[in-house]
């Protein structure tokens, strides 16, 4: 038996000594003792070639990179402009008017009503209404005849105010009227019209546009009489 270990272990020897002789013979006569295995691997196997660096295509594993910026994706569409974007030119705004300079009150641009007020006693109200289109100056005060009297009524000079009175179109002014003053020992006098003549700037008569009025009933007068300048306010004109 031991024998037998000791011939298989020298026949093993003997053929790794030809094999490796066999190899040295190899080396030296100059051909390629590459195994198989070597040769598969240097065969040209596209599949696995490195892709060129300065490639910049994209392949199919990688999309393409989006270049566009946040702002050019979210960009709005900017708006139409109106009729001038169109060919139309814009429309011009309309010119506004120019103001009317203002003129005098007469009986032509104004509406005068006369009444009688309880309180105080024997006074009349004198009532002025713009009915023209333009404002108007109330100066000074009313010019009042009673039935064709040949003198006008007196006024009250204590009844001036600091301004002249303006009334812009559809504004009223007051005149107050005080029928008669302290007893004179003359009987008042009985009248049914009222003549109502209208004073420009310098305090002169507008003849050219007075105004008859009918008094109410059981009008009386008397020479201490007087009629208050313009005022603004009705309280204003009934103080006196």
């Amino acid at each position: 038996m031991r024998s037998n270990r000791i011939r298989t272990t020298v026949l093993a020897a003997t053929a790794v000594l030809a094999a490796l002789s066999l190899t040295a013979c190899g080396g030296d006569d100059g051909t390629d003792a590459k195994t198989p295995a070597a040769s598969v691997q240097a065969t040209d196997d596209t599949s696995t070639a490195t892709p060129d660096k300065d490639s910049t295509a994209p392949t199919d594993a990688e999309p393409a990179s989006d270049t566009t910026k946040p702002a050019e994706k979210h960009a709005t569409k900017p708006a139409e402009k109106p009729a001038e974007s169109a060919g139309q030119p814009a429309a011009r705004p309309k010119p506004q008017p120019k103001p009317k300079s203002p003129v005098t009150c007469t009986g032509a641009n104004t509406k005068v009503t006369v009444t009688k007020v309880t309180r105080p006693v024997n006074h009349l109200l004198l009532t002025v209404t713009n009915t023209g289109d333009r404002t108007c100056y109330a100066y000074h005060a009313p010019m009042l005849r009673f039935d064709g009297a040949q003198a006008v009524f007196r006024v009250l000079q204590d009844s001036k105010p600091q301004a002249v009175v303006t009334l812009d179109p559809g504004e009223s002014a007051y005149a107050g009227i005080g029928l008669t003053g302290e007893p004179n020992g003359r009987k008042p006098y009985p009248s049914k019209h009222l003549g109502v003549t209208f004073a420009d700037r310098n305090d002169g008569p507008i003849n050219s546009a007075s105004t008859e009025l009918t008094l109410p009933a059981g009008t009386y007068w008397d020479d201490n009489g007087f009629v208050t300048y313009w005022q603004s306010e009705m309280s204003d004109a009934l103080v006196y």
